[in-house]
This record gives C-alpha cells, sequence and structure tokens, in this order.
C-alpha cells in the first residue's frame, strides 16, 4: 500500500511511528508524550475557534 494518495493524517501518523521507533522510545513514554501534545493541539483549536469568533 503506497502513502502517496493517504490522508495527511496518516502520512503524519506513519512519520510520527517511524521516528519514534528509530529512537526506540519506550511505549509508555510515547503515550504519555502524546497524551500532552493532543491537550496543547485541543488547547490552540480552541483558541482559535475563540479568535475567529471575536472576529466575526
Amino acid at each position: 500500500m503506497s502513502l502517496e494518495n493517504a490522508a495527511d493524517e496518516i502520512k503524519l501518523a506513519v512519520d510520527l511511528i517511524m521516528l519514534l521507533e528509530q529512537h526506540a522510545i519506550p511505549t509508555d513514554t510515547v503515550l504519555k508524550a502524546l497524551k500532552i501534545v493532543e491537550q496543547d493541539f485541543l488547547r490552540k483549536k480552541e483558541q482559535n475557534a475563540k479568535e475567529e469568533d471575536t472576529a466575526t
């Protein structure tokens, strides 16, 4: 299966998996870090939505 036509989130996920595996980062560390990253991006998404609401 080629990633050429895959959705951007699939391509990014594959890149992240490869990067994390290449550095042999422990699974528990990766999962904890991903939760932090998710929280950060959810906050950014919320902030962007608020900024868009106040701009209109």
